[in-house]
């Protein structure tokens, strides 16, 4: 069963505990933990973080079982096999109409989406070294996101209403950003897994007593 069909049952499970980051957010912030280099931070505490800190009130043990089988043995573990090659991670695919609105909620969409990877790859932190490879993504990936804010927040120029098409124009653009933007979050995350392979293959090891 493909991951994306089971993306409504978290969509749900977010909803229903009013979750303040949207869905595709979750998804690219998760992504960012399996990622990054910066240790110790548990998979609940990032699961709570999404609530701004702390899990919401859950009525039961069995409801708190079902937060964590959705959220945690389902959507996180979903992500992580985009650490292989084979893998290629997708952004949420949106449909929207060649409207201000539209291209706005659009650009919205994807910058969130960006943010959210930060932030998880960041892991709360100003600063984290980072392998070149995913040093150089982080740069692309900041670049794009300020493009997206600027189309979310193009002043509407009242001398001159966009066509249809000149808005169909700028969704292309955002089209080909998105695929940009995959790329690029993958190649940082295939970089990140590398450089803990690496890391982990050159343990410090003490040559054992020998009776």
């Amino acid at each position: 069963m493909h991951g994306h069909l089971r993306d409504p049952a978290v969509q749900a499970l977010l909803g229903r505990y009013a979750c303040p980051v949207p869905f595709h957010e979750v998804r690219t912030r998760f992504l960012g933990s399996i990622a990054t280099p910066v240790l110790g931070a548990s998979r609940m505490k990032i699961v709570g973080d999404l609530w701004g800190g702390e899990l919401p009130e859950i009525a039961s043990l069995e409801a708190a079982n079902e937060l964590v089988g959705v959220l945690v043995i389902g959507l996180w573990n979903r992500l992580t096999r985009h650490q292989e090659r084979s893998a290629p991670f997708r952004l949420v695919r949106l449909k929207v109409a060649a409207t201000v609105d539209g291209r706005a909620a659009l650009a919205l969409t994807r910058r969130q989406e960006i943010d959210g990877f930060i932030e998880g790859l960041f892991g709360g932190k100003e600063a984290v070294d980072l392998p070149e490879r995913a040093h150089y993504g982080v740069g692309v990936l900041g670049e794009m996101r300020a493009l997206m804010a600027g189309i979310v927040h193009m002043a509407p120029d009242t001398t001159k209403t966009p066509t249809e098409k000149d808005i169909e124009v700028t969704l292309r653009q955002i089209g080909e950003l998105t695929k940009i933007a995959e790329h690029e979050i993958h190649e940082v995350v295939l970089s990140c897994a590398r450089a803990r392979r690496q890391m982990l293959a050159a343990l410090p090891a003490r040559k054992p007593i020998l009776h």
